[in-house]
């Protein structure tokens, strides 16, 4: 007689309050996206701080190790930082303001010679009597940058803005770093005991990251500046140092940080000869293919331990997502997340799997 096996019984309807909780928790975390939507601006300005502070914070901790307090080894940082902008400006703007005035004045001289020329370019500017639409240009500057003066007061206000963005920026910075010690103290105590030594862990490995993260960049733009340097210095590019200076500085910045370094010395080399501008322009484009496809992915993957593949891909996509922030934030994101899903959620598996040369 074969053995009778009861009939499942049917799965009870969730009850009244699980709809109630569930309903709840949707609602609460629309809420919740819809608030960080309106101050993602904010988000972003801090989350740019804090990966500042954690990439100046081996430093930070160099100091310390020398004796100095920690109070005193952030304010030293802040006097080196304030130093080298001021230096940047001091060493830039005087000939550049000097070379701005000089080529106002010096333009119809320019534009003739440029028509005395037997090439292409001097055709050009022959047969489209650019020496009269210039002259002409000139003359009406002054009525057109009155008539312009809504769009002057809102580039005004953008420029303003960023100043602004970029000085919070860095006063947060200030302030991250120096309370950054309390913080790796008191962020894993959040935790339940079996919990604790393995955020502590998490915390210190994905702080390591975020900082290797920003030497990285810094080892970048350091390259770029030099090659640049080497490259204007060969061509007989004017003004060959600070232009190369800006272009290291400039490239610290993601996505578009490459266009604004190689702007100003793509224009002074072509004000220079059509065959500088040339040589100028085909390095930087170059250049560029170089670092992203080469060096970006080799000096990040020793600094974030991430793959060649996945730093491109990371950088693309935070790009894509959110343009600048997402550029110069997709890195330090992709790092920590990849701590947070190796030592949490993978670290029982990967310690219980045979070593590959046992499978």
């Amino acid at each position: 007689m074969d053995e009778q096996h009861p009939a499942p019984r049917p799965a009870a309807w969730p009850t009244v309050g699980s709809w109630v909780r569930a309903t709840l928790a949707v609602a609460a975390t629309l809420i919740l996206i819809q608030a960080l939507m309106r101050v993602a601006n904010v988000v972003v300005i801090v989350l740019v701080a804090l990966v500042l502070s954690v990439g100046l914070d081996p430093a930070a901790r160099a100091l310390e190790r020398r004796g100095l307090r920690r109070p005193l080894a952030v304010a030293l940082i802040v006097v080196l930082a304030l130093g080298l902008v001021v230096g940047f400006l001091a060493l830039v703007v005087p000939p550049l303001v000097g070379q701005v005035a000089g080529l106002a004045n010096d333009i119809p001289g320019y534009v003739e010679r440029l028509a005395a020329r037997g090439d292409w370019l001097g055709r050009f500017v022959r047969e489209n009597d650019v020496a009269a639409q210039l002259r002409d240009w000139i003359a009406q500057l002054p009525s057109t940058i009155s008539g312009s003066f809504g769009a002057i007061v809102g580039i005004t206000g953008k420029v303003t803005g960023a100043v602004f963005s970029i000085v919070t920026v860095f006063i947060l910075a200030v302030y991250f770093l120096a309370a950054l010690p309390r913080a790796r103290v008191l962020a894993p105590a959040l935790l339940d005991g079996p919990y604790r030594d393995r955020g502590r862990r998490v915390l210190d490995e994905a702080i390591a990251k975020i900082g290797g993260y920003v030497i990285g960049n810094l080892a970048t733009s350091l390259i770029c500046a030099i090659a640049a340097g080497v490259a204007l210095a060969v061509t007989g590019v004017p003004f060959a140092v600070p232009l190369a200076v800006w272009a290291g500085l400039a490239d610290l910045i993601p996505a578009v940080g490459a266009y604004l370094g190689a702007a100003p010395a793509i224009i002074v080399a072509f004000f220079s000869s059509p065959r500088d501008g040339l040589i100028v322009l085909v390095y930087f484009l170059v250049y560029q293919q170089v670092e992203n496809y080469l060096i970006v992915p080799r000096v990040m993957k020793g600094a974030v331990d991430l793959s060649p593949a996945a730093v491109v891909i990371s950088t693309l996509v935070g790009g894509s997502l959110a343009g600048f922030a997402g550029a110069l934030l997709a890195l330090p994101v992709a790092a920590t997340v990849k701590v947070v899903v190796r030592d949490v959620w993978l670290a029982d598996r990967l310690s219980s799997a045979p070593p590959p040369g046992e499978r």
